[in-house]
């Protein structure tokens, strides 16, 4: 296990690095495209979003985390998945092109033929670099990853913010999306040590499609219905208003999903090395459960009190309709660790038919939800997304802590003490900022500061006080040398 444990915490090392400085990267260069663009520029992306998200998940198939399970993946394993998936990023790209013109019609934007047909061009560039870049995975090669990822993002960034600056507009995003992923590609394919052989197996490609498809129908499903909020409010509001609320939802996710991609990158292959070990899988997922909703749960609530004058600091005042959606979201968002991690428990025990069986009665509820909240107007959906992240912890953790003899409430007892600590401490600041400190009409990176600062010295004061499990699990296991 000490082995497990130095190749773990070098590759959350290596991963966190990547993850954060690729996305602080990013973030600076969204902040600044935020400045050069209008909110319309982004609400068209957002309206492709759930298109490209099923496009990347047909062109995978389930395939790469197939392979990430398989304990004596080869060759023929390797190369089979590679022409696989060169094959679907073809086929699903024709299908994109051909129906852009429906799309276009559907969200009364003529615009989106031609930023689709040209946005999905990067199904097939990414399929040609998508088996190295699991391989690298599975090896727990981060460090590569993260030399690849940066100057990707840098060049990618810097085009996009050049062809902001002279005008062109949405075909800034489009062509610095294309430009990362065939500039990562190029990376991933020269600098990999793996490169396809003239091998396909049918045999190996069933073994993988058995496993895979479910977790692709699934994936189908939780991408669909993840970007059922864009799709909703990009056909029945304007492009304006879409560009907001995304705006609002990239950023609450931005210290989410890094936390969620970093930690599940190294997360999944060290789970799936002690697969059959239950009592290590259960003490691994504890621990990490905990230190994940830790450092997350201050993060957001320092962003809830702080929305209106980060966005006014960060965006401009043009953006700040988008600070009440960033607030709500952001409580949505908080569970959306917890989510992943109890599916991943699924996957590596194999249960890919439960996973599908769990999205599908979850997507039923967000059907039924969505179709009552629409009344409702934008508001109505945000509330309903967080009513819903709450009903989703309860179905995941049930069935994915019967496997492992760990089960709803005992999850709930574990983490519940970090909530109220973050939630009362939160309560007390907002309260304080609202009346006390928006009084003093201080410039807002000072209002920012301050509150983060105090929120943070109680919340960690606190925490070290009640003797918090995650302080000593990140003691222990971080810290220790």
């Amino acid at each position: 296990m000490s082995s497990l444990r130095k190749k773990t915490v070098s590759g959350l090392f290596w991963t966190f690095t990547q993850q954060f400085s690729v996305q602080a990267i990013n973030f600076v260069v969204q902040l600044i495209l935020a400045r050069l663009l209008v909110p319309e520029d982004f609400g068209i992306i957002a309206m492709l979003s759930v298109f490209i998200a099923i496009g990347n998940t047909l062109v995978d198939n389930g395939l790469t985390s197939s392979l990430i399970r398989t304990k004596d993946a080869d060759q023929a394993d390797y190369s089979t998945v590679f022409f696989m998936n060169l094959s679907a990023s073809i086929g699903i790209y024709l299908i994109v092109f051909f129906c852009a013109p429906l799309i276009a019609k559907f969200f009364k934007q003529p615009i989106l033929t031609d930023v689709i047909r040209l946005y999905t061009t990067t199904f097939i560039i990414r399929a040609f670099s998508q088996v190295q870049q699991t391989k690298l995975t599975k090896e727990m090669q981060f460090r590569l990853q993260m030399t690849v990822q940066i100057p990707s993002v840098i060049i990618a960034g810097i085009g996009g913010i050049i062809m902001a600056y002279k005008g062109l507009g949405v075909w800034a995003l489009v062509w610095m999306a294309l430009m990362q992923t065939s500039v990562s590609s190029l990376q991933l394919w020269l600098r990999s040590d793996w490169h396809p052989s003239l091998i396909f197996s049918l045999e190996k490609l069933k073994a993988h499609l058995n496993f895979g498809y479910k977790l692709t129908l699934s994936s189908l499903l939780n991408t669909l219905f993840n970007n059922v909020y864009n799709i909703v409010i990009g056909r029945y509001y304007s492009a304006a208003q879409l560009g907001f609320y995304n705006r609002a939802d990239t950023l609450r996710m931005f210290p989410i999903q890094n936390l969620a991609t970093a930690l599940n990158k190294v997360t999944y292959p060290m789970f799936a090395s002690i697969q059959d070990d239950d009592a290590k899988l259960r003490s691994a997922y504890s621990i990490l459960m905990k230190q994940v909703l830790f450092w997350l749960a201050p993060v957001m609530a320092i962003l809830v009190i702080v929305a209106e004058p980060l966005f006014r600091l960060l965006l401009t005042d043009k953006w700040l309709p988008a600070a009440p959606y960033f607030q709500l979201l952001c409580l949505a968002g908080l569970l959306y660790p917890i989510h992943a991690y109890n599916l991943n428990i699924l996957n590596i025990k194999g249960r890919s038919d439960l996973f599908l069986r769990l999205e599908i009665i979850k997507k039923i509820i967000v059907v039924i939800g969505v179709i009552c909240a629409i009344p409702f107007g934008i508001f109505g959906l945000i509330y309903f997304q967080i009513v819903s992240s709450i009903l989703s912890f309860f179905i995941n953790t049930y069935y994915s802590g019967r496997l492992i003899a760990y089960n709803t409430l005992t999850q709930l007892l574990d983490i519940a003490p970090i909530f109220i600590i973050a939630a009362t401490i939160g309560c007390g600041i907002g309260w304080i900022n609202e009346n006390i400190v928006h009084q003093l009409s201080l410039p807002d990176y000072l209002v920012i500061s301050i509150v983060g600062f105090v929120y943070l010295c109680l919340y960690f004061l606190t925490s070290y006080l009640f003797g918090i499990a995650a302080v000593r699990d990140f003691k222990n296991f971080i810290l220790k040398r």
